[in-house]
């Protein structure tokens, strides 16, 4: 079966918005709630509270995120909810009325067309909440309600706040807040199939779907691609699995994956032995132990290998998200850690995305520390910030860096060397993540082309011999990276 997956996602740099915490508007009368008492915007975030950040203010933002590079936006759920986070959906038809409700939404997809930045929203689909009307109907209503079996009824009474009682449903990760629906039920599952089609036909360019994995329901995605791609053929789908996902990157459901199977080594060789383990320790993915970079180049040949090539430029690459810790803290405070591991981000086959704020160096435990407000202008790391850029505009520069193939060069000690090639362009990438300066002769046999000017970074290099006796040598000082371009 020949794969098809969306062409402009293999060209975009993805920007992770966590709505509440990004921006406010500056502008009163966009406000529903005027006087609301939020959270101290740069105060340490609570799990309940907000902070009021709304799509207006992102609309307002939009400039800063056009000039970062950005091309396309992940939001965490903007529906109407009860949670800071809201993956506690109330109404997959309505926009939170906080965040400026469906109206503030249509304005921002049209900004942000407008600059060509495409929109990908996140569907919970999994659950909904113990305020979600279908669900609330049970509460009242008990076995007499027609959305009964619209949920995982296991026993009466429900017990839906009280956990001294059985919950008597089921709840996502046995969370009585999030009722799990029956997507054995031809009903819900032409109600999710609905929403899907409604905000694509809205204008959307993709969804990124929550926990999909625990919908087990034969042909589900299946059905949910086959109708989405019939409205949009060119939006994208992008589950969040955690590990090894060819279950559903086969072409017929899942366009890619949020790869947390890159984010994992590409910490573990550039941190190593910075990694704060309280952070990462438990989670779902392992940026630990250190690796080397033979050890590195191992675990990337093996995830490369592990899907098609159209499904590999097509996967959500990333070093956080509002599920992990922050970068820069997990890297124990250490901006090399941050530079390096973005180097590798935005040099890998398939679209990388960035956390808010983590561009700017924003610190933050594991959640809801890892969901701060993002920082005044004042208090930015710059040197991070101008890596990122510089990072991007090479991205978009160089179409080998997108869709080129990968060749790893060179592996020894804590310097890791590749290519990228497409057609007659190739770029050279090395990084060397150990403390003292490294030195290598690399074979270049199979490289059309000498590259000589550095594109980013600080190296020194030279070309010895010709044709199959061809080799370059390098030395990179500590802790930094290099790309390397012809003319």
């Amino acid at each position: 079966m020949q794969i098809h997956t969306p062409d402009w996602v293999k060209h975009a740099v993805f920007y992770q918005i966590f709505p509440d915490r990004f921006a406010r508007s500056k502008q009163p009368h966009r406000k529903v709630l005027r006087n609301a008492s939020w959270e101290d915007w740069d105060a340490m975030p609570t799990l309940q509270g907000y902070k009021g950040g709304d799509l207006w203010g992102v609309i307002e933002q939009l400039d800063y995120i056009q000039d970062l590079g950005i091309n396309a936006i992940y939001f965490t759920p903007i529906f109407q909810s009860a949670s800071n986070h809201r993956y506690h959906t109330h109404d997959y038809y309505q926009v939170d009325p906080m965040l400026g409700g469906n109206p503030a939404f249509k304005e921002l997809l049209d900004a942000a067309h407008a600059r060509n930045i495409k929109i990908v929203l996140d569907g919970v689909f999994n659950h909904a909440s113990r305020g979600f009307f279908f669900f609330h109907d049970i509460l009242e209503n008990g076995p007499y309600s027609p959305w009964v079996d619209w949920f995982q009824i296991e026993d009466w009474p429900l017990s839906p706040y009280n956990g001294e009682f059985p919950a008597n449903y089921v709840g996502w990760d046995g969370n009585r807040a999030l009722p799990v629906f029956n997507h054995d039920n031809p009903e819900v599952r032409e109600y999710i199939m609905e929403i899907a089609e409604f905000w694509i036909t809205f204008g959307i360019d993709g969804w990124r779907l929550d926990v999909p994995f625990e919908i087990k329901t034969p042909g589900f995605w299946q059905e949910f691609r086959d109708r989405v791609k019939a409205i949009n053929p060119d939006a994208y789908i992008v589950g969040e699995v955690w590990g090894d996902s060819r279950e559903w990157l086969d072409g017929t459901q899942f366009d890619g994956v949020m790869n947390y199977l890159f984010a994992a080594p590409t910490i573990a060789f550039t941190a190593g032995d910075r990694v704060d383990i309280e952070q990462v320790q438990g989670r779902s993915y392992h940026p630990y132990p250190p690796l080397f970079a033979a050890e590195y180049a191992a675990k990337i040949q093996e995830l490369l290998q592990l899907y098609p090539w159209e499904i590999q430029l097509t996967q959500l690459n990333l070093l956080a998200s509002h599920d992990t810790a922050r970068l820069l803290t997990i890297a124990g405070g250490d901006r090399p850690s941050v530079e390096l591991a973005t180097l590798l981000l935005l040099t890998f086959p398939g679209a990388p995305s960035i956390y808010y704020g983590d561009e700017v160096g924003l610190p933050g435990r594991l959640d809801p520390d890892s969901r701060r407000g993002f920082p005044l202008e004042a208090n930015w790391d710059r040197e991070i910030l101008n890596t990122h850029r510089h990072l991007i505009a090479l991205r978009h520069t160089h179409p080998c860096l997108r869709t080129g193939d990968y060749q790893v060069l060179y592996t020894q000690g804590e310097l890791y060397v590749f290519a990228r090639t497409l057609d007659t362009e190739e770029l050279v990438v090395a990084v060397n993540a150990g403390t003292a300066s490294a030195k290598a002769n690399i074979d270049t046999t199979n490289l059309h082309t000498q590259p000589q000017k550095l594109l980013y970074g600080t190296a020194e290099i030279e070309w010895h011999g010709e044709g199959e006796n061809k080799h370059l040598s390098l030395n990179l000082p500590p802790r930094t990276g290099c790309i390397l371009g012809v003319g």
